[in-house]
């Protein structure tokens, strides 16, 4: 199976809906984190098919685990001393971005480290960097993640 996201996928996406690109900086990080949370919502769900076929209620369970707040604060400090001067700004953005909702299972705190996660999946997506935003995602991924079995 594939690594998870085509590294072409944005610019064909941009093709054939006559988008032009614009700099990253003028992307406010609650927009960073909404892209974000798909690519990595893209991302978990491809590595967990990619480990086998599954009832689809058991992927739904595994990728919801692993992409929830807690999870992703978790991935986050697991992957916090590689990161750029540059990435940790857009994480400290994201985390520090101003909500107007809230995580329903979630501790302000972790819903706000995720924010800052979700932010630098959308930087990586939006900049072209899939190389390294796979890196990362799979740098913050525990064994068990890796190793995921499907029998919970």
């Amino acid at each position: 199976m594939g690594a998870g996201i085509n590294p072409e996928l944005k610019e064909q996406i941009c093709e054939v809906f006559s988008l032009t690109e614009r700099d990253i900086k003028t992307y406010s990080p609650l927009t960073l984190a909404y892209l974000g949370d798909a690519v990595y919502e893209i991302i978990v769900r491809t590595v967990l098919v990619g480990k086998g076929n599954a009832p689809v209620n058991l992927l739904h369970k595994r990728a919801s685990r692993l992409v929830k707040a807690e999870a992703q604060k978790e991935a986050l400090e697991r992957i916090k001393e590689q990161l750029t001067e540059e990435e940790l700004s857009v994480f400290r953005r994201g985390r520090n971005a101003k909500s107007y909702s809230s995580a329903k299972n979630a501790a302000i705190g972790d819903y706000r480290i995720a924010t800052g996660f979700e932010a630098l999946f959308g930087y990586w997506y939006l900049t072209g960097q899939t190389e390294r935003m796979l890196q990362m995602a799979k740098a913050g991924m525990t064994e068990e993640t890796e190793e995921c079995d499907m029998k919970n």
